[in-house]
């Protein structure tokens, strides 16, 4: 991705952060010779040296993903940038945002027990902490059924770019005026990006 010098992210854990808190990815393959995609949860293995996923069988990108190097690009927070919020309407809109590319290579998850285990983990990342939902209450033939249609993987990984576009390239009372007009819109996505603003500004 082009990532302009004062928006580059030089810290591996900063990324891995965006990566957590925003782990709904896009997984970039190439099948039957085109561009493909597939939205789904992608999380780190307890080493963080891979991404743990899961296909539907029936989707077709998984037959041929074995060993393509591929991209997983992770989407934080983003929102439009108004000239008219700047001390002069002399400007052009933009659009702030924090993205994180991860390049790798797919390898397919063969054994049960670890299929298994990559189910669990998911569950536990994303269940409510005082939830009492766990696979072992499900019915044997359910979860069976659930083997059969979901294909696992790992994305090993090669190497991470990250971007964090939060104004960088303009004045401090510009960013300034920014973080106040974002504050007053009442979207995450607008406050979000205010907060990571007043963390990132001198």
């Amino acid at each position: 991705m082009y990532i302009p010098v004062a928006f580059k992210i030089k810290d591996i854990d900063e990324m891995i952060e965006i990566i957590q808190e925003n782990s709904f990815a896009t997984l970039f393959s190439t099948h039957e010779g085109l561009p493909y995609a597939t939205h789904l949860p992608l999380l780190f293995n307890d080493t963080n040296d891979c991404l743990i996923g899961h296909f539907a069988k029936g989707n077709p990108q998984w037959k041929d993903i074995e060993n393509q190097k591929v991209l997983a690009v992770f989407h934080g927070p983003h929102c439009y940038i108004s000239p008219s919020w700047y001390e002069t309407n002399q400007a052009v809109p933009t659009w702030n945002y924090v993205s994180v590319h991860v390049y790798g290579e797919i390898e397919l998850i063969e054994h049960n027990d670890e299929l298994m285990e990559s189910f669990n983990k998911m569950i536990e990342r994303y269940e409510h902490d005082h939830s009492t939902y766990s696979l072992t209450h499900v019915d044997e033939q359910l979860v069976s059924n659930l083997n059969k249609g979901v294909q696992g993987f790992k994305l090993k990984i090669i190497s991470m770019e990250g971007k964090k576009k939060l104004s960088q390239n303009h004045s401090n009372e510009r960013q300034q005026l920014v973080i106040q007009k974002l504050e007053e819109i009442k979207h995450t996505n607008e406050q979000q990006i205010a907060h990571l603003m007043k963390q990132n500004i001198k």
